[in-house]
């Protein structure tokens, strides 16, 4: 069941904080982060997230998800040898592109 309306009222018109509104939906903090910063990031106020139901603001916040991530810049592989200098893991790591 998502609560995702239900987050973005408690911090954007209550102003809870996401430990407060993690513990009053029985949810973790980490799942409150996400959706705040997913709204956050899409620009939405909540004048226009009460007039949305939940699967039309979950499908809108998935495409911001997916702005956001292909957005964040990644480290180049100077950066990755220069911040690991063992051989071995920084051959682990250009490996596996992080």
């Amino acid at each position: 069941m998502r609560f995702i309306k239900d987050i973005l009222r408690l911090k954007l018109e209550l102003k809870n904080s996401h430990q407060q509104i993690a513990n009053s939906l029985g949810i973790s903090k980490g799942v409150v982060t996400k959706y705040v910063k997913l709204a956050d990031t899409s620009g939405l106020q909540w004048v226009q997230i009460q007039s949305m139901d939940e699967t039309a603001l979950h499908q809108l916040l998935v495409r911001a998800r997916h702005i956001w991530v292909t957005t964040q810049r990644q480290p180049g592989f100077f950066a990755v040898f220069v911040d690991f200098p063992e051989p071995a893991l920084r051959s682990c790591l250009a490996y596996l592109q992080i």
